[in-house]
């Protein structure tokens, strides 16, 4: 059976994602839509001209809004004509109506598989997906708190000079200004950073502001984010294709709080296998219900 991926928008995000999917071979064709038809198609051009270097071979389609009836995984990935803004909620009135006029023309071709949405605000605009497609909330998701997550993994790894991918545990919430790092859940091998033996002044609230800052030092000195978001972004594809049901912190939705919000999930074939909720202290409790709120705000404001 090919593996068919549809990435929708072919800027930064779109196109680090589509080079991620073909350089590590994820998948065998993928279906590259953007409003700008001559991007779209000179992403596919130079993706295609990669073809001679990479162990795989991947077939690139563009603007063909109809091969998506095949795909298993459609990746939103629909950016702001505005890249620099202070808060990602500022984006909302103009990603949410571009989505409503996609998400309809995606559902009109036949598909029927997993769509996983980078498009920001992740959160709210993941629950706007869900809704406009009518597709079960289990076959939604966002990228979500992922890749805060890695750069938390990085934070910690540098200030404790260990390997990020030694690190375990969660950033958690809204992807944007209320996430939080659920510091209970964080780990270096199986044991909490506060128990690691250090010479340093172990400080988690300026841990924290590193993490929560560090998508804004990107964006300062490059103008965009897409190299992590990109490889997140293929990982989660990649799960769902080989129905892998790996775990990943992705905006999942949470029937309590009736919001999507950043949580630990495991990811298969079907999208959201299952929520993983994982114990938190009483603030983490309390941030994450807070988050929870900024998310639903946002979304009826609309």
């Amino acid at each position: 059976m090919r593996r068919i991926v549809g990435i929708i928008g072919t800027g930064h995000v779109g196109a680090d994602t589509a080079f991620s999917l073909v350089t590590q071979g994820l998948c065998d064709e993928i279906v590259l839509i953007d409003d700008n038809e001559a991007k779209a198609r000179s992403q596919g051009l130079e993706l295609r001209d990669m073809a001679s270097l990479v162990t795989s071979r991947v077939h690139i389609r563009v603007n063909d809004y109809s091969a998506l009836r095949q795909a298993h995984v459609i990746v939103m990935a629909i950016g702001p004509k505005t890249l620099l803004r202070s808060d990602r909620m500022e984006e909302l009135l103009e990603t949410s109506a571009t989505v409503r006029q996609v998400v309809p023309r995606i559902m009109d071709s036949g598909f029927d598989g997993v769509i996983i949405n980078i498009t920001n605000p992740c959160d709210v605009i993941t629950m706007i997906i869900q809704q406009v497609s009518g597709l079960p909330k289990a076959r939604v998701l966002g990228t979500g708190t992922s890749l805060d997550t890695a750069r938390m993994k990085r934070v910690v790894g540098e200030f404790f000079d260990v390997d990020p991918k030694s690190v375990s545990g969660y950033v958690m919430g809204e992807h944007g200004e209320s996430q939080f790092v659920a510091w209970s859940t964080v780990r270096i091998g199986e044991r909490p950073i506060t128990e690691w033996e250090t010479t340093k002044n172990l400080d988690l609230a300026a841990l924290k502001d590193q993490v929560r800052g560090g998508g804004g030092d990107i964006l300062l000195g490059k103008g965009w984010t897409s190299f992590g978001i990109g490889t997140a972004s293929a990982r989660l594809v990649d799960s769902v294709l080989c129905d892998a049901r790996t775990v990943f912190p992705v905006s999942a939705w949470d029937e309590p709080q009736g919001v999507y919000i950043g949580q630990p999930a495991v990811i298969g074939a079907a999208g959201i296998v299952r929520a993983l909720p994982v114990p938190l202290t009483a603030l983490e409790q309390q941030a994450y219900a807070a988050s929870a709120s900024v998310i639903g705000h946002a979304f009826a404001s609309l």
